[in-house]
């Protein structure tokens, strides 16, 4: 049995103001018996493309990440930081990617995903028009992240829309699906529940997924309800949409016994093939 901590946020443009209430909320899980702790998608900063671009520090290097590190260590925990501004300099990848960095109890980096699909969509509420991609640059690989306790596949927000990526994380053996997010409050009422359950319920993985919640200062209101959910489908614990913490047990031992009762991944007649452009 593993005992996971979320941290729900209603995160602002304030770096150090979101620093600290994850210092605050990951010393509380901890204190619970809490051995890795979730947070949301943005959870550093949230707010405008300046914001995101001024915060932004190249992976393994700077205040940021310095005092994550700190703070896995400090706490003994695996942290998971939804995602965060992340510079990218090199000849192949230029610009800044919206990136999960994994940091385990020895305050060390030891996987990050950058996100895939960039939200580029019309929503019908105050802010209307979302362009991530004139934000962030979207990535191009697919992670699942080792560690003692499970395989972790990685995504963002968005990319649950998208199935493919998800029998992709099953097949490279991923057992717990992990969804950090800040759904708008009108498509996660929509489609928040339905979407993770289905992900659940067609990769028999766990899935943990972590929202942003609330009205924030620049404008937005985020759907919040994270949720933990099992191979079946079912719906272990959530949250309401005020920013708050929750701890939850969860077994690994029942993906097997879903897995081996359903055997969907033996029965498929076709094999996903997961194109990146």
């Amino acid at each position: 049995m593993e005992r996971i901590g979320l941290i729900q946020m209603t995160s602002s443009s304030d770096v150090n103001e979101n620093l600290t209430y994850i210092e605050q909320q990951t010393t509380l899980l901890a204190k619970q018996g809490a051995k890795w702790v979730v947070t949301p998608e943005n959870a550093v900063v949230f707010g405008n493309k300046e914001n995101y671009h001024n915060s932004a520090e190249e992976l393994g290097d700077g205040p940021v990440q310095e005092r994550i590190s700190r703070l896995a260590t400090e706490q003994q925990v695996w942290i998971l930081i939804g995602s965060m501004p992340i510079r990218r300099t090199s000849a192949e990848n230029q610009g800044v990617t919206t990136t999960s960095v994994l940091f385990n109890p020895q305050g060390q980096i030891v996987a990050h995903y950058d996100k895939l699909h960039m939200f580029d969509v019309d929503v019908a509420d105050g802010h209307k028009r979302y362009r991530e991609s004139e934000t962030f640059t979207p990535g191009n690989d697919i992670v699942v992240a080792e560690t003692p306790f499970a395989k972790l596949g990685l995504s963002i927000c968005y990319d649950v829309r998208f199935p493919n990526l998800y029998a992709e994380l099953r097949r490279l053996g991923a057992q717990i699906l992990l969804v950090p997010a800040a759904f708008t409050a009108v498509t996660g009422k929509a489609h928040w529940e339905v979407l993770l359950r289905a992900r659940a319920i067609e990769s028999q993985c766990w899935v943990i997924a972590v929202g942003q919640g609330g009205h924030h200062a620049c404008g937005r209101e985020t759907w919040g309800h994270s949720m933990v959910i099992s191979p079946w489908g079912e719906i272990i614990a959530s949250l309401d949409q005020d920013a708050a913490s929750l701890v939850v047990d969860i077994e690994l031992e029942q993906i097997e016994s879903v897995r081996a009762a359903m055997p969907i991944s033996a029965h498929t007649r076709f094999r996903n093939q997961f194109i990146l452009s």
